[in-house]
């Protein structure tokens, strides 16, 4: 992962649906090349926010996690995470199925630690056994609980992964973990990690002078 500081501007046209296409001038930095990026907006109330897509099973992904959460919380701004599963992976989606699950029935901070612990333990998971067992052993270890008998029984956190997954595909997503913060009517995609607080301080100021109608710059930050 570069420790480039510098933000590459890039110029792109973007039509009244959200399309948009976009090249970096500085090679051999590229934006990726979306599709489909209407999806790219903070939440009601907020100006900017950082959108991240992860899998489980993504060692760059362990290692974006601690900054991208203690940016998005340094900043006061919210994060809208993404699981997008990857080809190949083979206990990631379980561990998505089981963070949701957490979420779901304890707390959305305990499953977000759940998450954090995975990402650490990487190394120690290997299979589908092993990551029932360190969720298991995350269960106990922090209230005393356990995994039910069948974790997913109507296949609702399965549907919730397949959704983001969707939204990924439609977004064009090629990777992860993909980071972008946005504004409004920009965004900015992060492809090195350690860019994420320039990129939201540049989306910030932007927010505090966005107004009209929306525009089509893209900019990546690497």
């Amino acid at each position: 992962m570069g420790m480039n500081r510098a933000l590459a501007l890039a110029v792109a046209l973007a039509t009244g649906c959200g399309i948009a296409a976009a090249q970096t001038s500085v090679p051999p930095n590229q934006v990726s090349p979306y599709k489909d990026t209407s999806m790219l907006k903070p939440p009601a109330g907020a100006k900017v926010a950082v959108i991240e897509w992860e899998d489980l099973e993504c060692p760059a992904c362990a290692r974006a996690f601690p900054i991208v959460h203690e940016a998005a919380a340094k900043y006061h701004i919210p994060l809208i995470r993404h699981d997008f599963l990857i080809p190949g992976h083979i206990w990631s989606k379980t561990a998505a199925i089981y963070a949701r699950w957490m979420e779901d029935t304890i707390s959305f901070d305990y499953a977000t630690d759940f998450r954090r612990q995975v990402f650490a333990k990487q190394f120690q998971i290997g299979n589908q056994d092993d990551i029932k067992q360190f969720a298991e052993n995350y269960l106990k270890s922090h209230g005393g609980k356990s995994l039910p008998f069948v974790v997913d029984p109507s296949g609702k956190f399965t549907r919730e992964c397949e959704a983001d997954a969707a939204l990924g595909d439609k977004l064009g997503l090629r990777e992860t973990p993909t980071i972008i913060v946005v504004t409004a009517h920009h965004w900015i995609q992060v492809k090195d990690v350690m860019q994420l607080y320039s990129a939201i301080d540049q989306a910030q100021a932007e927010a505090a002078h966005e107004g009209g109608a929306p525009g089509a710059r893209k900019n990546v930050a690497r």
